[in-house]
């Protein structure tokens, strides 16, 4: 089933589901059907109560969708299956399903990253769209059926921050020798721009960055970044995340076990996972605005990136994504078609939305006056 028919299928609407309401599929005729156990591995900590949350939603909203008859339980990275190792537990069916990062197996095939989130690339809002209403949707599920893998999507974290960084970034050249932890094209560009960076879980940047074994991490936004406390041993918060304009979360599921599920249970999976896709990204943009204020309170020296930097950022990820895709026809697939989208989407974004935002913010600052 493509993503864009769940809903009318299922009968769920995504305003319904942001809103967290019980606009659920009916399940009147739960007798005969099967009674079901899934084990779920996350690549997250419990201690990121939103990302991590996301598993918890899909698997609470589907019980209850489901009369309790279809169970996951969910279990933290590194309790059954390592963070990283997520993917392949899937494909080898060692669990049903995982949630996670796609970025996370860049090292396996680039395109995976075009599944979630890349250097310039589509903002939350506008992933929601290549995937529901536009190509991304079927040409993403065509790419993981390689993988024995039906993917939906799981969560959204907004546009990120850039990263706490020990020093301040005044300039390109403060970039050379920078020791960084980043996932996935952003790490690309990184390099490429002379830092050294490098893959770490959630649960390991802290104390590397006590330590002094990196200068600087990238992780996710305020709220979550204030839990994993990085403001303690990292003064500079930068911004914008211009490498995770709008990351999406993946619910991976493996392909026999997908294909197995009576039919009402699938749609019952689906309406779940696009509750908590939603759902997350309204959590977000409820509790970042507290938390950036918190942090700033404690501290914590808030600064855009050097136009420098971005600009050398966005040249030198132009040129990876064209050599990527001059050998890869997975990537080139993918990104031709998010590029293609990418290029009308802006201009509409840009006009009311975009517009409007700013004027607001102007306002606001000012006092409303």
């Amino acid at each position: 089933m493509e993503r864009r028919d769940f809903i009318k299928k299922t009968g769920l609407g995504l305003a319904a589901a942001a809103a967290g309401t019980a606009a659920v599929p009916a399940m009147a005729q739960t007798a005969g059907l099967p009674a079901i156990k899934w084990r779920m591995a996350s690549s997250f900590p419990k201690s990121l109560d939103t990302i991590y949350g996301a598993g918890e939603v899909l698997a609470k909203r589907l019980a209850e969708i489901t009369e309790g008859k279809f169970e996951i339980r969910v279990f933290a990275g590194g309790e059954i299956v390592p963070p990283f190792g997520v993917l392949d537990a899937v494909q080898q069916n060692t669990v049903e399903l995982c949630h996670t990062a796609s970025y996370y197996f860049h090292g396996k095939n680039k395109a995976f990253a075009l599944d979630c989130s890349v250097p310039f690339g589509l903002t939350a809002r506008q992933m929601f769209a290549w995937n529901y209403h536009g190509e991304g949707g079927p040409l993403l599920r065509e790419f993981f059926a390689k993988y024995n893998v039906v993917n939906f999507l799981g969560g959204d974290t907004g546009t990120q921050m850039g990263g706490w960084f020990r020093k301040e970034i005044n300039s390109l050249e403060d970039l050379k020798g920078l020791k960084i932890r980043i996932p996935g094209f952003g790490a690309e560009v990184f390099s490429a721009l002379g830092a050294v960076p490098q893959s770490l879980p959630g649960g390991e940047i802290y104390p590397a960055l006590e330590r002094g074994a990196i200068d600087a991490a990238e992780w996710v936004g305020p709220y979550d970044d204030e839990k994993l406390g990085f403001y303690k041993v990292a003064k500079f918060y930068y911004y914008p995340g211009w490498w995770e304009p709008g990351p999406v979360l993946s619910f991976y599921v493996n392909k026999e076990q997908w294909d197995k599920l009576p039919k009402p249970y699938q749609a019952a999976f689906e309406a779940a996972a696009a509750e908590a896709n939603v759902g997350m990204l309204a959590a977000y943009d409820t509790k970042n605005p507290l938390a950036i204020q918190r942090l700033v309170q404690s501290g914590t020296q808030l600064r855009r990136y050097p136009d420098d930097v971005l600009k050398a950022a966005y040249a030198t990820a132009q040129k990876i994504y064209a050599e990527e895709s001059a050998k890869n026809p997975d990537f080139k697939k993918l990104y031709d078609s998010m590029r293609a989208f990418q290029q009308v989407s802006d201009i509409w974004s840009g006009l009311p939305e975009g517009t409007l935002a700013n004027f607001m913010q102007a306002m606001l600052r000012s006092g409303g006056k």
